[in-house]
């Protein structure tokens, strides 16, 4: 069964460490195709792990390429500050494999996302996407992320400065 109570969306389950090598095939293939991370190559395991928040992290779970229980997409939340102030603020990415896509894996994860930190009571959750990357801005907006502001010329990416949309969803329960 489906986050979403049907029988054909994902399936979206917490995020272990036996799903790593399919999570980090994923991330590399995000970032393979350029619009989606400054990254030029994915961290191990270890690294990944680290960095990233255990309850806030989540898998979806499909059929791809005929194969069952494959990782179609997956998302993880981060602080963005050890100052207390920002204690109910995460940055969080989220990537789909290509086969995965227009299923309805993104929304769902980017649900689960917020049914998790809205019950951490964390108030905003925010992340920076590259305004060429217009699948994930339709995305979070659906999901009711709003565009914050643009911050242009942040970084470099393969030689080239690249602006970033930030956006952010406010939770209307976590006060």
């Amino acid at each position: 069964m489906s986050v979403d109570g049907t029988a054909h969306g994902p399936l979206i389950e917490p995020m272990r460490a036996a799903h790593a090598d399919q999570v980090l095939a994923v991330y590399r293939l995000g970032i393979d195709e350029g619009q989606a991370t400054f990254e030029t190559t994915a961290p191990t395991w270890p690294q990944f792990d680290a960095s990233k928040l255990p309850d806030h992290r989540h898998v979806a779970l499909g059929t791809l390429a005929g194969m069952p229980d494959r990782i179609l997409g997956w998302i993880a939340a981060s602080t963005v500050s050890d100052r207390c102030a920002y204690a109910g603020v995460v940055e969080h990415s989220v990537y789909v494999h290509p086969g995965g896509r227009r299923r309805g894996v993104g929304l769902a994860l980017l649900r689960a996302l917020i049914a998790s930190t809205e019950a951490a009571g964390i108030w905003t959750i925010q992340s920076g996407i590259f305004p060429e990357n217009t699948a994930s801005l339709a995305l979070h907006a659906r999901a009711g992320f709003r565009v914050i502001g643009i911050r242009e010329r942040i970084g470099r990416h393969h030689g080239s400065w690249r602006d970033v949309v930030l956006i952010e969803r406010r939770s209307p329960v976590v006060t």
